[in-house]
């Protein structure tokens, strides 16, 4: 869902030619399935494309291709530390943060995972104001 909503958000800002995303989980049990009925349903509800999306796993190149790795909870910052390469030389590593750091106001830190809450309607609402945020951030800490 986030990466829909964040692809969505860079295109309307038209900085899809400046920033490449790709959602990645670090469980490996849905690998190669598009997101759950549930997501697809809230995302075409508000007309955010999602064709193509498939559930793949972190690996440790993520870490040098990537920037930024932006996980949905703090179990997820913990779980990234193992995909994570020690010592790359010459090479920069991602910076992790998790998404709701981009919206301070809110009092839960975690992104309730609607898999097993069924609540798609609030982790769109809070995943859509967090990702406008993290583009914020984005265009000022890279000035684009």
């Amino acid at each position: 869902m986030a990466e829909a909503i964040f692809r969505h958000q860079v295109t309307k800002a038209k900085l899809d030619s400046k920033i490449t995303m790709d959602s990645a989980g670090t469980g490996d049990w849905h690998i190669g399935h598009p997101p759950h009925q549930g997501t697809r349903d809230i995302l075409d509800q508000y007309q955010i494309e999602h064709e193509g999306l498939r559930a793949r796993q972190v690996k440790p190149a993520d870490f040098i291709a990537y920037t930024y790795i932006i996980a949905m909870d703090e179990s997820n910052v913990h779980n990234l530390a193992s995909f994570a390469p020690e010592h790359v030389e010459g090479e920069q590593r991602a910076s992790i943060h998790k998404l709701l750091d981009f919206a301070p106001d809110r009092v839960i830190k975690d992104v309730p995972d609607p898999y097993y809450t069924g609540n798609f309607q609030e982790v769109y609402e809070m995943v859509e104001v967090s990702c406008e945020r993290l583009l914020v951030y984005l265009k000022e800490k890279e000035n684009l």
